[in-house]
Order: structure tokens, then C-alpha cells, then sequence
């Protein structure tokens, strides 16, 4: 995905939710800090962005977005990318995370804007889902340098939503294969 396809995203997404913030969960999330130009293949192949809203506890709003730019609706058949409405809670995220979000706003957003995860928080939220494309995205990320294995390893000692076991196996992942 690109930064241009993200914004669209975002814009879509805050007109049918009518909300001004769009929350970005997945790896699409680089987007706000890195443009594509600088980040390695492996970050950027995705055609989803996980869009989520901090005041839809029911998923409702979730749900609407899905159905209007999610997968296999005719904005994903139009554009070849798509919206995945999701609930906050989906992520599991080190604690402070909503301080450190980093602002997607201009005029290729409006009405909305989106608020990316900081690299960090969301590397470590993707090492906690453990899955391998996960791994394959934290491994480029740290390949590239552009994030540091030293403060991946102080956020997920803050993240005290992970089981303890979560987080012993993305520790010793992170010694083995970032260290």
C-alpha cells in the first residue's frame, strides 16, 4: 500500500463513519511515520489497512465501514485495496500508546484524519499476534533500522495487557532474532 491509497482510505473511512479520527491498527500504520520510499517491500506488500474508531465499543461503526470499503466490496474491486473495520481491542498495545500516535492529516484525509500507531508500539503489537507475516514485517522494520531493538524490548516490558506468556515468547523472539 501506499501513503496516497492509505489517505483515501482514511478519508472513506471518516465519511461513513462520521467520525473525524480514524484509528490505524495494522501495518499500514508505518504509513504515518515512514513514506513508502523508505521502507522495505516487506512492510508495504499489503492491500488492508485495520481501521478502527476509539468510540465503538459495539463495532457498530466498524461494521459500516467493512461493509462499504472492506474486503470484496466494489470500493476493494474499484481500487484493488481495502478498508478492514476492526475494534480497538483487536491489538494487544504497550501502555502510553495513545500518547505517542502519530497524526495522518491534510487534504487527501479530509474530513478525517488518521492516527497511526508510533513504530515501536506497533512492531510490538504485531510480535504479540505472532503469526509469520508479523515476524517478516518486525525483521524488516529492524533490518532497515528504523526501529530499535533496545526500546521494542522497554515497550513490551509496558505492555501489561499481554499475557505473561505473550510476552516471554516475543522476549526471547526479539534475543534470538533481532539481538
Amino acid at each position: 500500500m501506499r501513503r496516497e491509497e492509505l489517505e483515501h482510505l482514511l478519508r472513506s473511512a471518516s465519511t461513513i463513519a462520521e467520525r473525524r479520527d480514524v484509528l490505524v491498527l495494522g501495518s499500514q500504520s508505518i504509513l504515518g511515520t515512514y513514506d513508502e520510499d523508505d521502507l522495505p517491500e516487506a512492510t508495504t506488500m499489503s492491500i488492508e489497512a485495520d481501521l478502527a474508531f476509539l468510540d465503538d465499543d459495539d463495532q457498530a461503526i466498524a461494521d459500516r465501514v467493512d461493509g462499504f470499503i472492506g474486503e470484496d466490496s466494489q470500493f476493494h474491486r474499484t481500487h484493488g485495496y481495502y478498508g478492514q473495520g476492526v475494534a480497538v481491542s483487536v491489538a494487544i498495545l504497550p501502555d502510553g500508546w495513545s500518547e505517542r500516535l502519530v497524526i495522518v492529516e491534510g487534504s487527501n484525509t479530509q474530513p478525517g484524519r488518521g492516527l497511526c500507531l508510533e513504530p515501536h508500539d506497533l512492531v510490538i503489537a504485531k510480535l504479540i499476534a505472532y503469526r509469520e507475516k508479523d515476524f517478516e514485517f518486525a525483521i524488516a522494520l529492524i533490518g532497515a533500522r528504523l526501529v530499535d531493538v533496545t526500546l521494542l524490548l522497554e515497550r513490551l516490558a509496558q505492555t501489561s495487557t499481554a499475557a505473561p506468556i505473550q510476552a516471554e515468547r516475543v522476549r526471547v523472539w526479539l534475543q534470538r532474532n533481532a539481538c
